[in-house]
């Protein structure tokens, strides 16, 4: 075991900060360094915002989206299509398609995919409300932006099969080559998938 180099509350800002997801504990000491070194305009002011966020963050009771308000902003918004509904892995997905803009639907976190390795089973993923929002009149079509893995491909069968008594169009993001991307770098899966949903031009 290393050495503690510091006092336990340092130790325990590095130790909490490398359970961040790309931080290890080398990357999370020179984190803790930086935020100590700069008390004053970044430690206490991200204290204070975590803190807040702690007290104030729900997860919207509709979507499944994470906010500081119930509904959250995006179902609230009266702009977005609500004939099309996004389903989405994680609300990290959710973020990353706003962020695209690419689309101004509403949405629907399912909070994880079916893993049979992992024990992920339809019951601990918010499904039940996913039927029940798919089978409203207004929704005309249920858009699977799930992430082209196999537990993504097999959670999207489910979801698919669990919505087929609704009168919805039910589609999938494409899969295959990406914007700006070289074949030459690009591995079987991707190019298989490319080849199976080509396009005419």
């Amino acid at each position: 075991m290393p050495q503690a180099v510091a006092g336990p509350e340092i130790e325990r800002l590095i130790q909490l900060l490398a359970r961040m997801p790309g931080l290890g504990p080398r990357s999370a000491r020179r984190a803790a360094l930086q935020l100590i070194k700069r008390r004053d305009t970044l430690l206490g002011p991200l204290a204070d915002a975590m803190r807040v966020a702690a007290e104030r963050i729900v997860v919207c009771s509709s979507c499944g989206n994470v906010d500081t308000s119930e509904p959250c902003t995006i179902c609230r918004d009266a702009e977005r299509d609500p004939t099309t509904l996004v389903v989405v892995e994680d609300v990290s997905d959710l973020w990353a398609l706003e962020r695209s803009g690419a689309v101004k639907a509403r949405y629907h976190v399912l909070g994880g995919v079916l893993s049979a390795l992992d024990g992920v089973r339809p019951e601990h993923l918010n499904l039940a409300s996913l039927v029940e929002r798919a089978a409203d009149p207004v929704v005309t079509e249920v858009i699977l932006a799930l992430n082209a893995t196999v537990d993504g491909q097999t959670t999207a069968h489910y979801v698919t099969e669990s919505i087929r008594h609704c009168d919805v169009k039910v589609t999938r993001l494409a899969h295959g080559v990406p914007v700006g991307g070289e074949l030459d770098y690009l591995d079987e899966g991707t190019l298989t998938a490319a080849i199976r949903s080509r396009t005419a031009f």
